[in-house]
């Protein structure tokens, strides 16, 4: 027999532990509604400032240089490695099969659909979303996203959209670079190490790879610019609690940014598998 106690006790621990996940899946529902909207609002306010002629040009080219200063260097770090391991781990394979000289559309596939996209998103959800969560969370907990709305200044076109354009426009730009290093430390790595002809490497490259791969792998990057943009932006207005607070915005822009960009590349991933099937040019 069980002490009275415990038969009391039991239902409120399920009651609790129902309550608390209740709130939680309600509380991820409105944020992720909020996120929508200022997104939304970042899209919309972006096209309209620029046709009102009120658009933050100076704010947006700072931005967009202190991106390319923080993600370059980490960019080519990451591009040098991450081609080297694709051409290592492949050749191998590769090579066991008979078919070294298809090293080359390897290196160019994983390259260019998967790791600069990925590696751009991960940079920028790093260091960018990093930047922007610190940045307009102590803007807010010092109280000057208030005073802009007491002075008529709307936040989201003075300091967001701003921010969202900027990295929206550096994504691709990352992107290149990352495709560039990649496939180049790739290329070295094939040729002089595993015997693979220059000439085999590049027809190989050029025969799988086509411009819609490019194409896609420059709108994958877009895009997570644009989600890490609009996650760090709203962590960073609904900072509160002080110091403390903006680091754990900070933290939640950081952690965020990684999940929505796994998430939306495996859904990009499997729909361009379905509509755009690797192919020979």
């Amino acid at each position: 027999m069980l002490p009275a106690a415990e038969f009391v006790e039991r239902p409120s621990v399920r009651r609790v532990i129902r309550k608390n996940v209740s709130d939680t899946a309600v509380s991820a529902l409105r944020t992720f509604g909020r996120a929508v909207e200022l997104g939304c609002h970042s899209a919309i306010g972006a096209v309209g400032d620029i046709a009102r002629r009120r658009f933050q040009w100076r704010e947006t080219l700072f931005q967009g240089w202190y991106f390319v200063s923080v993600t370059a260097l980490p960019a080519i770090l990451m591009a040098i490695p991450f081609g080297v391991i694709v051409s290592v781990q492949v050749g191998n394979l590769i090579h066991q099969l008979g078919a070294d000289s298809l090293i080359g559309a390897a290196g160019g596939l994983g390259v260019i659909k998967q790791g600069a996209p990925v590696a751009t998103g991960l940079l920028l959800g790093g260091a960018g979303a990093a930047a922007i969560g610190a940045d307009l969370g102590a803007r807010t907990i010092r109280e000057e996203i208030d005073a802009l709305r007491v002075m008529g200044v709307d936040p989201v076109h003075r300091l967001v959209i701003p921010r969202v354009v900027a990295m929206v426009l550096i994504a691709p730009l990352l992107n290149i670079l990352i495709i560039f290093v990649g496939v180049t430390a790739g290329y070295l790595v094939a040729v002089t190490a595993q015997g693979v002809t220059s000439g085999s490497y590049w027809l190989t490259f050029g025969s799988f790879t086509v411009v819609a791969d490019v194409f896609v792998s420059l709108a994958k990057s877009a895009l997570f610019g644009l989600l890490v943009a609009v996650i760090a932006c709203q962590r960073g207005l609904e900072a509160k609690g002080g110091p403390r607070g903006v680091a754990d915005g900070v933290n939640a822009a950081v952690v965020l940014s990684v999940v929505a960009l796994v998430l939306v590349n495996l859904a990009i991933t499997q729909l361009t598998a379905m509509f755009l099937p690797v192919r020979l040019a």
